[in-house]
């Protein structure tokens, strides 16, 4: 069940049959788990820098991990790195996550960085700087 806050952030979200999404700061999981429902046959990469909040989102996610439609991971954002054969995702979005939102500034271009190489040349990335969310720009990529 979502808070009345991750519905806003979720509904706000552009999503599509088929996407790829990568979540950032996924705490427990509720809104992964929202977001694998709405885009059907898609995929989406939850992470957390907390090994807990991890278990915890794997404790409440079994049918969708086992489905192959959601993974979790633990690892900070400005720590992800892709396999280079790894398809690149569609959207990104992240609620309270210190690297993205201000409250940790020297993280910032690090994890924008990383998130720049985690998605497409087209994709997108929200921070719930907004109301509920802001688009970041993202520098180019080739």
């Amino acid at each position: 069940m979502l808070s009345p806050r991750l519905r806003a952030v979720v509904d706000a979200l552009p999503l599509s049959a088929g996407m790829r999404v990568l979540e950032v700061g996924c705490g427990p999981g509720a809104a992964a788990r929202e977001v694998v429902r709405r885009v059907g046959d898609g995929f989406v990469l939850a992470i957390d820098r907390s090994e807990r909040a991890i278990n915890q989102a794997l404790t409440g996610s079994a049918d969708e991990v086992a489905s192959g439609r959601l993974e979790l991971r633990a690892v900070a954002v400005e720590d992800l790195v892709l396999d280079p054969e790894v398809e690149r995702f569609d959207l990104a979005f992240a609620v309270r996550v210190g690297a993205l939102d201000g409250r940790h500034p020297g993280l910032q271009q690090k994890a924008l960085d990383r998130l720049a190489d985690a998605l497409k040349p087209s994709g997108r990335l929200f921070v719930d700087t907004g109301d509920p969310l802001t688009e970041v720009p993202l520098r180019p990529r080739p």
